[in-house]
């Protein structure tokens, strides 16, 4: 808990425009897209758009955490930031210099200022190099020699993330997944960066380990001044760690805030769905009926995302301006950025829109709504019958095709009982 407090006014000085120390990292409109080749030629038919348009900065002592669905290309952002994927757009900076397309000579001396501990423990350690060998292998490319050795630094180091000095000659295939985690984070710390990516870091421990290694990685960013950028999916484990937090979408970052305002009062409906997904371990709370926001559909392809917001297709609030403008990342509070144009707890930015005729959202709360459904569902088939009657054949063959299908066309018909009739059948059948 007293950690908790003693971050709490970092975010105030981070956040605000203009004021406190200069970005360790600056992010300018940030983009990568995969392409997607076809035939003997390769030629290019599409590509996908893991990031597109990024813009945030990380400022030196914060820790920034980014969350979102699986796909929204964090991991992609992160191998993005510290230079091991080449940028498609954008500008990126570190210390005031511009890293975007250094070529890897000029770039070399800067890695060790920029580490990264990667997500999968298996796949990020050479199996036929001993612990000893791994953790001991950015003094050798760096050419620097640490005070007592190479062999007692490491040994040091694998101390300090919770391993015994002894591993130093035993191999990656003789630890868990735990263990190697903890492995790859002694080697990204080897050298004290300035900053440390973190894709997933607990992701592939226990839970009665995770809260070690997140309470080691705040005890070294004061001991060693360490910056973080902490990507993971656990949003418990983003509260505790983290100063600023990123919500990310499809390749875009829809609100950006201190960590404060976020939990307390999310603006984005996408992070208010989030936010309702946590459980609350509370024991007063048993057995109380909290409202869940169950988001249907699963995330669109980045291949061909959709126009405008890229959220209108699952959100409750999309209008006619979200599926065809995009809305751009705003500051509408201090230290608050949302990119929405009906934000959840500000002011409107596009009052009296039409709204998007689509079930795409399903709120779950004490009161149920399928009995009158199905009551309103009796109610309409008896005028529809009657209008349907009266009415010619024509009409009556005209009905006939949206019954069959599936799509929201029905609902825009303002005219005859046809729709509503449609519309109580289904509702019927559910």
């Amino acid at each position: 808990m007293t950690d908790l407090n003693k971050k709490t006014p970092a975010p105030a000085a981070a956040g605000s425009d203009g004021s406190g120390s200069e970005p360790l990292l600056k992010v300018d409109g940030l983009v990568k897209h995969f392409p997607i080749t076809k035939g003997v030629l390769k030629r290019k038919v599409g590509a996908v758009q893991a990031v597109d348009g990024l813009t945030f900065d990380v400022r030196p002592g914060e820790t920034l955490g980014v969350v979102g669905e699986s796909g929204c290309g964090k991991s992609t952002m992160g191998r993005l930031v510290t230079r091991l994927l080449e940028p498609t757009g954008g500008k990126v900076e570190f210390q005031g210099r511009d890293i975007t397309h250094m070529s890897a000579g000029r770039l070399r001396p800067m890695r060790r200022d920029i580490q990264m501990i990667f997500q999968d423990p298996y796949g990020s350690l050479n199996p036929r190099h001993t612990v000893g060998g791994i953790v001991g292998t950015p003094f050798r490319l760096q050419g620097v020699k640490p005070e007592g050795g190479v062999k007692a630094e490491v040994q040091r180091l694998l101390e300090l993330v919770g391993l015994n000095p002894e591993h130093y000659n035993r191999y990656p295939h003789e630890f868990s997944g735990g263990q190697r985690q903890r492995i790859g984070i002694a080697r990204a710390l080897a050298l004290k960066p300035k900053l440390v990516v973190a894709d997933e870091p607990v992701s592939a421990l226990d839970v009665s380990i995770q809260a070690q290694v997140v309470n080691l990685l705040d005890d070294l960013q004061e001991e060693l001044g360490l910056t973080y950028m902490i990507i993971a999916h656990d949003l418990s484990v983003i509260r505790h760690v983290s100063d600023r937090i990123a919500v990310m979408y499809l390749g875009k970052i829809v609100e950006l805030a201190d960590r404060k305002s976020l939990y307390e009062a999310p603006m984005h409906p996408y992070t208010n769905a989030l936010m309702s997904a946590v459980p609350v371990p509370d024991p007063r709370r048993r057995g109380a009926k909290s409202e869940r926001i169950l988001l249907k559909g699963d995330v669109p392809s980045p291949i061909s995302p959709p126009s405008g917001c890229r959220f209108h297709t699952r959100c409750w609030k999309a209008t006619q301006i979200c599926k065809t403008t995009e809305p751009p990342l705003l500051q509408l509070k201090t230290g608050h950025q949302v990119a929405c144009h009906h934000p959840e707890n500000g002011e409107d930015q596009a009052p009296g829109d039409a709204p998007l005729v689509a079930d795409v959202i399903t709120v779950k709360s004490a009161g149920t709504a399928e009995p009158a459904s199905a009551s309103e569902a009796g109610k309409a088939s008896e005028p529809a019958a009657a209008s349907e009657a009266g009415k010619a054949s024509e009409p009556a063959a005209a009905s006939e095709g949206p019954e069959k299908s599936s799509g929201p066309a029905p609902d825009s018909d303002g005219k005859g009982a046809s729709a509503p009739s449609t519309g109580a059948e289904d509702k019927a059948k559910e």
